[in-house]
């Protein structure tokens, strides 16, 4: 059996919100690792959900920018160790100017999921020589370790709009195509928002094809020991699953969310009613202390 640690058994807590004999059980049984004990909860119906809690909570800042023209977007997540850091002036400030420097770095095309290593550590950042070194400047200055987590620049032909939540802890960032100008904006922003709430669930993916084939096989695996257990004849089982995975499609594949502002629409009507072209092309969603 591999050892798994105390630390590991609060991480799988704070992840699916089973108790303590319950995480300790499925880390016995799954030899350690973390994954397949989440896995081996739902199966159980301890677990009705993974919590996506990732590693542990930081403190911090998450800020958006668009340039003028709408046609390129920008998030960044920096990090401190307090939330009393997280509201100073300097930090805040400081935020905002990698946030430029990231729009400005027309190479990056996507979402940076690990800042630490990326290029943009080695541009020139303020008097202080790069980036890397600014930061580490300012965590002497602060007294804290400040930490730039990840960052992401979507930029395109069509619109691109932010939200950020009002205590910073969560934004989001969509790039539509077919729409561009004011309306694009606005209709991107709108989208932003309903990424940001993550309801009903934070989306996986734009549309049905795009969701990880292992992620919808994992459901399967879940939703078919579940649906067995019933008791009831195989073809009855295929059917209940079969109506799982439906479910499951429409709750994580965003063009098919229920709109936050008016569930009796759907993020595929607003695009509709905006024009028969418009899509979405891509989306990025960052929560303070989640992968």
């Amino acid at each position: 059996m591999a050892a798994f640690t105390a630390k590991d058994v609060a991480d799988l807590r704070q992840r699916t919100g089973a108790g303590m004999m319950e995480c300790k059980k499925a880390l016995e049984e799954n030899e350690g690792d973390i994954e397949k004990a989440i896995e081996w909860l739902r199966k159980k119906g301890i677990a009705k959900a993974e919590k996506r809690a990732g590693r542990a909570a930081s403190e911090g800042k998450i800020v958006a920018l668009t340039s003028p023209d709408g046609r390129t977007g920008v998030l960044v997540e920096l990090n401190s160790e307090t939330d009393f850091v997280a509201r100073n002036e300097t930090f805040g400030q400081t935020a905002y100017q990698i946030a430029n420097l990231v729009h400005d770095h027309k190479e990056t095309n996507g979402v940076v999921s690990a800042a630490e290593d990326s290029p943009i550590m080695a541009i020139a950042f303020g008097e202080s020589g790069s980036l890397s070194e600014a930061l580490k400047m300012l965590t002497g200055t602060i007294g804290e370790n400040i930490v730039l987590r990840r960052y992401a620049r979507l930029s395109g032909e069509g619109a691109v709009g932010s939200y950020v939540h009002h205590n910073g802890k969560v934004a989001a960032l969509v790039e539509i195509g077919g729409l561009s100008g004011d309306a694009g904006q606005q209709l991107a922003r709108t989208i932003a928002e309903h990424v940001a709430a993550g309801v009903p669930a934070v989306p996986v993916a734009v549309q049905r094809e795009d969701v990880p084939s292992e992620v919808v096989e994992r459901e399967r695996r879940i939703f078919t020991e579940q649906a067995a257990a019933s008791g009831k004849p195989e073809n009855i089982v295929k059917k209940m699953v079969e109506g799982r995975i439906d479910k499951f499609y429409k709750e994580v594949t965003l063009i098919d969310q229920p709109w936050v502002r008016d569930d009796s629409k759907s993020i595929r009507d607003l695009l509709k009613a905006a024009g028969s072209e418009v899509t979405i092309k891509r989306f990025a969603r960052f929560q303070m202390g989640q992968e």
